[in-house]
């Protein structure tokens, strides 16, 4: 099977199918650490400091830590090896909400601080642990060589006390030609397309436009400047940044955005999203070899967020 995705894949036109051919063939230890959400911050210090990492309270493989862990009232936990699951506890949830049932956690959930059961959670986070994410290691492998644990960090807000806006910078061979814009995770979303100089692109990726559109941010400079930084070492990565008042802070990098299926609508914009980036024909040469990530060979964060 795998061997038939490889040959299908051989010369991809289109940014979806290019992501695909990067799930197959690049299997380089980077992609690793980008997918580790623990392993990432390391090279988020290495290459930009630490000052635009969030603030994380603890790194865990002991999910009844939960139990009993001092936090504040407002906080994030996540897992480190996937994508898709979070827990935000905040005082913006919906007074009704409450932690879903343990069949039903993979997925984005917003609570208020009163609405949490301490139990619950470790429930939950243990459950995280026991998922292997990724379909494998001939499809989104990466995530499958990440160190299983529990990620707490703190809460970024936006100017209106909600969850922060989502920047996510599309960076082809160290240039970020696009930026998508996502808002309202928990409440009524929109989702927005830019070209690097701020020109509103009339695509849609599955959920309506903001009405007006954003306006440039005014340190978008530096946030390219950011993004480009960080995916200087390879031929494709999308940069998650949030903005935080005046502060700007990383959140994730994603090798494989939707895991290859990202909606294009109309679908000409995949073949324009596609023309910005050269896949190699091998991700082993020389060059791509020189973009292994350097980090420590402890996997935790730091010794004193291990619990």
């Amino acid at each position: 099977m795998r061997r038939w995705r490889l040959l299908r894949s051989r010369r991809p036109s289109t940014f979806t199918d290019k992501v695909k051919y990067k799930m197959l063939r690049d299997h380089r230890e980077l992609l690793v650490t980008f997918a580790d959400k623990a392993a990432v911050r390391r090279y988020v210090t290495s290459i930009v400091g630490e000052g635009y990492l969030p603030v994380a309270y603890a790194v865990t493989d002991d999910p009844s830590v939960l139990r009993d862990i001092g936090l504040p009232t407002e906080f994030v936990v996540k897992p480190t090896h996937g994508s898709g699951a979070v827990v935000v506890i905040s005082g913006h949830a919906d007074s009704a909400a409450t932690l879903p049932s343990v069949d039903a956690c993979w997925s984005y959930t917003h609570a208020r601080p009163e609405a949490v059961d301490r139990e619950q959670l470790v429930r939950i986070a243990r459950y995280w642990l026991e998922q292997l994410y990724g379909q494998g290691p001939n499809r989104e492998w990466a995530y499958g060589r990440v160190p299983r644990k529990i990620l707490i960090e703190e809460l970024l807000r936006g100017p209106d006390g909600g969850i922060a806006d989502d920047f996510k910078f599309f960076v082809f061979h160290g240039r970020c030609e696009f930026v998508q814009v996502d808002t309202g995770r928990f409440g009524r979303r929109t989702q927005d397309f830019y070209r690097r100089a701020w020109t509103h692109l009339p695509l849609s990726g599955g959920h309506p436009h903001a009405n007006p559109p954003h306006p440039m941010p005014d340190n978008l400079t530096e946030m390219i400047n950011i993004a480009e930084l960080l995916g200087q070492s390879t031929d494709f990565v999308r940069v998650d940044l949030y903005l935080v008042g005046n502060r700007i802070v990383v959140g994730e990098l994603t090798s494989y955005p939707a895991g290859g299926q990202s909606p294009f609508e109309p679908k000409s914009f995949d073949l324009e999203f596609g023309r910005a980036w050269t896949v190699p024909s091998c991700y082993e040469d020389r060059r791509f070899r020189m973009g292994r990530a350097t980090t420590p060979a402890d996997d935790s964060v730091s010794d004193e967020l291990s619990m």
